[in-house]
């Protein structure tokens, strides 16, 4: 147990947080959880056979925080490492991703200033993209293979098999489905297009020579 020295008596006595990290951890899950809550307050979760907006990042948002109570827990009980520097690179893409992707999927309106609308088909590859680069070893080849395969699977999962109301294209690109056709099949559809483009970019540079890596500093510093 690590141990403090007191400065009235000389003797060693334990310190109460044995894991910093783990304590400074569940602290931050915690606050993250309440963020979530508080933000998804007005909307609706509905039910399990039709799910409402709130239902998928509130109960998230509970497993997060109790996360961060269980992390707070083992810092008291479980030895554990000091906190060491920060590294912002991770943060500052991870967080950059998150906010493209909010400003981006559906328009945002700022004062006179208003984004368009994209929609998942380029607000979910934009996000992984960026967030992607939260590590050094990043490259952008690898980035788009799986911006173009995850995208289309979180499209067949919430749009399509949990019905969720997501905006899968800008509404510039609307006409250039049939009328007829569905919005699932027009999701469908859209998700299929993505993973044949992930396909034929994979294939078309699979001969791209991978460059050296550093793996000497992985400070993380921007």
């Amino acid at each position: 147990m690590p141990e403090v020295t007191s400065a009235k008596s000389g003797t060693m006595r334990p310190r109460p947080v044995r894991s910093p990290q783990s304590l400074a951890g569940g602290l931050f899950l915690i606050a993250l959880a309440a963020l979530a809550l508080w933000l998804t307050r007005d909307l609706d979760q509905g039910t399990l056979n039709s799910m409402g907006p709130a239902m998928l990042p509130r109960w998230l948002a509970i497993a997060v925080g109790l996360s961060g109570l269980a992390l707070l827990a083992f810092a008291f009980i479980k030895q554990g490492d000091a906190l060491e520097r920060w590294n912002l690179r991770g943060p500052v893409f991870v967080i950059g991703g998150i906010l493209a992707f909010a400003l981006t999927i559906r328009p945002f309106s700022l004062g006179a200033l208003t984004t368009p609308g994209l929609g998942m088909l380029f607000a979910g590859p934009l996000a992984i993209i960026i967030g992607g680069y939260a590590t050094p070893e990043a490259r952008l080849r690898d980035l788009v293979i799986l911006s173009l395969s995850l995208t289309p699977f979180c499209m067949v999962l919430f749009g399509d098999l949990l019905n969720l109301p997501i905006p899968v294209f800008p509404q510039a690109l609307t006409g250039l489905f049939p009328p007829d056709w569905s919005q699932k099949g027009v999701l469908r559809a859209t998700a299929a297009i993505l993973v044949v483009a992930a396909v034929i970019v994979f294939l078309a540079t699979r001969r791209w020579r991978r460059g050296p890596i550093d793996v000497a500093d992985h400070s993380g510093r921007i």
